[in-house]
Formats: structure tokens, sequence, C-alpha cells
């Protein structure tokens, strides 16, 4: 038993140098059909390509809301926009050129937002791309939604947890080749 363990082990060391290379989350080999190509991946943690700005001074004063105001209030769950206020100062400015994504520290639910707009709760994060990073955000927003995490307890989990979680990171190019398949799709499914 012995013998037939350690050959067995052997076989896995002869294996090891393919097997690492294949599984490591660090540096990895990427050949998708799709892309026609192979590439090299870097993996990087959400927190160093993301950075994230507490909500507070974008909080809504009232919650009277009003479908005929302009201004939207946002929360990061399911309903995502709550309803329209007429309050003109601590509006977050995102637009397609400058977006964001909010984030809910406790549900880990997000939402990429490009668009003005307030929020009603602190437990929001806004999370923007750090400068000067050379990654196109929707890439790292579309990345996060492959993260599989189901938060079981109630406490705030960006610092904590999310910050440190690996994405991959493909060459600019391709990243770009990648949002170009997924926006038209995330259009059709109303993400």
């Amino acid at each position: 038993m012995f013998k037939m363990k350690n050959k067995r082990s052997n076989e896995q060391n002869q294996q090891d140098p393919v097997l690492q290379e294949a599984f490591n989350p660090f540096s990895s080999l990427i050949k998708h059909p799709l892309l026609k190509e192979s590439f090299r991946v870097e993996w990087v943690r959400l927190g160093e390509v993301l950075d994230y700005e507490q909500p507070t001074k974008y909080i809504v004063n009232s919650t009277n809301y009003d479908n005929a105001h302009k201004t939207p209030v946002l929360t990061a769950g399911q309903t995502f926009i709550l309803g329209y206020t007429n309050e003109t100062q601590g509006v977050y400015l995102a637009t397609p050129e400058r977006p964001c994504i909010i984030f809910d520290d406790f549900t880990t639910s997000f939402h990429w937002v490009d668009f003005a707009f307030k929020v009603k709760s602190s437990a929001i994060k806004i999370l923007t791309l750090k400068k000067p990073v050379q990654i196109n955000f929707k890439f790292v927003f579309y990345a996060m939604q492959c993260i599989r995490f189901n938060p079981t307890q109630h406490e705030r989990h960006w610092i904590k947890r999310c910050a440190n979680f690996p994405i991959p990171l493909p060459p600019l190019p391709i990243q770009e080749k990648i949002i170009r398949v997924l926006d038209p799709l995330s259009a059709l499914t109303g993400g």
C-alpha cells in the first residue's frame, strides 16, 4: 500500500508543473474557442483595482418619493430604483463616461450605474476604478458577477472579504472583446 501511494505521489509530482500552471489562480494560460486565441491572465484582488466611497453625503433626506421628480434614489438590492426625489444637493454624478458600481455591504448585491443618483442607505459602498489602472471597469463588473459568495452573517463584507476576492485580468484588448460579447447579452436579459 505504501509503495502504491508513493508511486502515485511520484506521478502527481511529475504532473505538478503542468497542473500548477493550469490551476494557479495568480498566473493562468487561457484558451477559449470564442476568442480564438490564447492569452495569459493576471489575477488581482478587487481591492487592488477598485476604490470605495462611503455614501454618507449622497443619502436622501426625505423618503417622500414621487415619479415626477428627476433624481433616482437607489438601493443595491433587487428593487434598484426606490423612487425619485427633488433633492438637488448631495447627488452622485455618475455618467456613462464616469460610471460606478453601487454595492450593498450587507447582502453583497450590486448594480452598474451610469447616471446621477442619491441613495437611501449608508450600507452601500460606491465603487470606482482606481487610477491609473489599465483595466476596463465594465470588465471588472462582469468578473464580479462570476464570484460565488453567499453571506451568512449580517455584517459589512466589502473590506473584510469582498475586496480580497481575486478576479482574472486578461490583456486589455481581450477584456474589450469579452465586454463586446457580454454587453448585448446583458441588455437582452435586462441586466
